[in-house]
């Protein structure tokens, strides 16, 4: 499945983002879809997924402020980001994987592909 990010920007403290993940080649449907995000010089960190069957997880430097959600019909997946932070400021990812087990749910590693990234940046 090929995947593409969109929806960074440039927001302030306080602010809101919506970012989408539009998948192409095959249905979503049966897979793990993840957000990851990466600043420079930190390896890449699990931000939240939701697995085929509905299931949902954050990290918890986000609970009660991002929301993962997908449609299915239009095979997308989407990142509602609130009351973000400075610390927020990163380039997320898009990831999907099959058959990931839930111990591994929060490992780049078991995702099979990756969109481009995109940046947001959060200003204080």
């Amino acid at each position: 499945v090929q995947l593409q990010a969109s929806g960074g920007g440039l927001v302030q403290a306080g602010g809101s983002l919506i970012l989408s993940c539009a998948a192409s080649g095959r249905t979503i449907n049966g897979y793990t879809m993840g957000w990851f995000r990466q600043t420079p010089g930190k390896e890449r960190e699990f931000v939240a997924a939701t697995r085929w069957n509905s299931y949902i997880y954050y990290a918890d430097s986000v609970e009660g402020r991002f929301t993962i959600s997908r449609d299915s019909a239009r095979s997308t997946v989407y990142l509602q980001m609130n009351l973000l932070k400075p610390e927020d400021t990163a380039v997320y990812y898009c990831a999907a994987g099959n058959n990931i087990i839930l111990s591994r749910i929060r490992v780049p590693q078991a995702y099979d592909s990756w969109g481009q990234g995109t940046l947001v940046t959060v200003s204080s």
